[in-house]
């Protein structure tokens, strides 16, 4: 008798940990001990292992059987590690030789007939076994496309238990690789099929669009029904560029982790577009569960677009709970588990009416008091607001611009060219930062490395002395003004940039 040892992965949040699988098989009265922190699924996994053992055509070993995860004091959650311990099993038993069980990481969990099922964050427990020095990884043929994304990764896809063990016998996969497949698209994402040229009128809205784009910066869009706040907000994504490497193996990886990655799933490189129902609770949009923290809504749309439409018929604790992701780009889940951290540097899109009744154009008759409607957007605190760069006002579409030609309008394409240059130039001024988009650059690092002339600072000093202009929103009004400044080739804004911002962020000129 002897001690086998395989190993697996387990995850918090998007952080893995590599896991060593013993299984010690010793005399006495036959037994099965899980040791190691286990919780109720992997507890399950000692019935699961022995009926997939034995419908595999395997012998049982009649012994006293432990098998612990190491190490101990790091909880271990759900089923993927059923492969891993009958793996084990079957090593300790002589079975199957033990050094090749030992020089692979399974991840997978097993059905009653010995079926090797799917499970999730596939993608963030390949990058954990790799970065270890453990390349070679075995995992349900349905989670193969997922985890060949990784560099470096030898990736064995299996059906079965019993195909796992002649391949591990053998010590050559149980098939050739199958070929890496193309890039795709978020789940969802439609943003590739809409055309900015298909919203008419409303040029504020258009340029409002096109600077929270180019400098990833938050947008509020207060106007009627019909006005086009939807449209715009949608075709928010289809502005942004491509994601690097890094960014796309970190969206698809949160993907997978929150189970929303088809069997063929391969690389998002695209920026996520999600627009929750305004139902949607706290859990909901930052992240929840009873013993394992998921990812939510604003970790979903890391790297992308987060819409909030009918932004004040959301729950206030929702919307609240928005404002310390805003500003870290990352939030922190504590549950019985464990603590889990997910990254949620996204681009805040929020869209209202300007009354309950959303009968406010003037060809309607609109029965709300302005003490219903300050209530209404009063909904939307002011700490929320002020973390939103952009807030405009956008009217309703005259009907000369309805009639218009829509080949006069500028389409994505058009728009996304100046977007892609403009962040290029932000880009290189910020080569040296940790930061990558003006809007993320913290407001005294920007007056200090890049300060402004007194003669820009004019109509921003009005404002300030008025009270219409708080300390965090001047920070607000110098990044706008960087990014304009980079949309129209500019060594550093001017008064024209900062008049622009100001009126972007208020509604209203300096």
């Amino acid at each position: 008798m002897m001690v086998a040892r395989t190993w697996s992965v387990t995850l918090t949040g998007l952080t893995g940990h590599l896991v060593a699988v013993e299984a010690d098989l010793a005399p006495g009265l036959p037994g099965f001990t899980l040791v190691g922190l286990p919780d109720a699924a992997l507890s399950e996994a000692r019935d699961r292992v022995r009926a997939a053992i034995l419908n595999s055509g395997e012998r049982w070993p009649p012994h006293r059987i432990t098998l612990g995860l190491a190490p101990a004091d790091l909880p271990k959650h759900g089923s993927g590690f059923d492969l891993a311990m009958a793996v084990a099993v079957l090593a300790a038993s002589g079975a199957i030789p033990a050094d090749a069980a030992r020089a692979c990481v399974f991840l997978g969990e097993l059905g009653l007939d010995g079926a090797v099922r799917p499970i999730r964050g596939v993608l963030p427990a390949v990058l954990t076994a790799v970065e270890a020095g453990q390349a070679r990884v075995v995992v349900a043929d349905a989670n193969a496309c997922e985890a060949m994304l990784v560099p470096g990764a030898e990736v064995w896809g299996v059906g079965s238990l019993g195909e796992t063990i002649e391949a591990l016998r053998r010590g050559t996969p149980p098939r050739p690789a199958a070929p890496r497949t193309p890039t795709m698209a978020p789940l969802g994402d439609g943003s590739a099929r809409l055309d900015l040229a298909d919203v008419l009128g409303q040029p504020t809205g258009r340029r409002a669009v096109e600077v929270a784009a180019a400098g990833g910066h938050h947008l509020f869009l207060l106007g009627d029904p019909g006005t086009g706040k939807t449209m715009l907000a949608a075709r928010l994504p289809g502005l942004l560029p491509d994601l690097e490497h890094r960014e796309a193996l970190e969206v698809t990886a949160i993907h997978s982790v929150a189970g929303l990655l088809p069997a063929a799933a391969s690389l998002i490189t695209r920026p996520p577009f999600r627009d929750p129902h305004h139902s949607a609770s706290v859990a909901a949009l930052i992240g929840g569960g009873s013993r394992v923290a998921r990812p939510g809504q604003i970790s979903l749309a890391h790297r992308g677009v987060l819409f909030l439409d009918e932004a004040p018929e959301f729950p206030t604790a929702a919307l609240d709970a928005l404002r310390q992701p805003l500003e870290s780009g990352q939030v922190s889940l504590a549950r019985s588990g464990g603590t889990a951290t997910y990254p949620a540097r996204f681009l805040l899109v929020l869209a209202a009416n300007p009354c309950p009744c959303a009968a406010s154009a003037p060809a309607r008759s609109c029965t709300c008091s302005p003490s219903t409607r300050r209530r209404y957007l009063g909904r939307l605190s002011g700490p929320l607001l002020d973390r939103v760069d952009i807030q405009i006002r956008m009217d309703p579409v005259s009907r000369t611009e309805l009639l218009a030609d829509r080949q006069s309008a500028e389409s994505t394409e058009v728009v996304a060219k100046r977007v892609a240059l403009a962040r290029q130039r932000a880009a290189e001024r910020l080569a040296d930062t940790p930061w990558r988009s003006n809007a993320e650059v913290p407001g005294p690092v920007l007056r200090e490395r890049w300060p402004l002339g007194r003669a820009a600072l004019a109509s921003a000093e009005r404002a300030l002395d008025a009270g219409r202009l708080s300390a965090r929103g001047l920070d607000r009004i110098f990044r706008l003004a960087w990014t304009l400044a980079d949309l129209a080739d500019l060594p550093r804004p001017g008064r024209e940039q900062i008049d622009e911002a100001l009126y972007l962020r208020m509604g209203c000129p300096g």
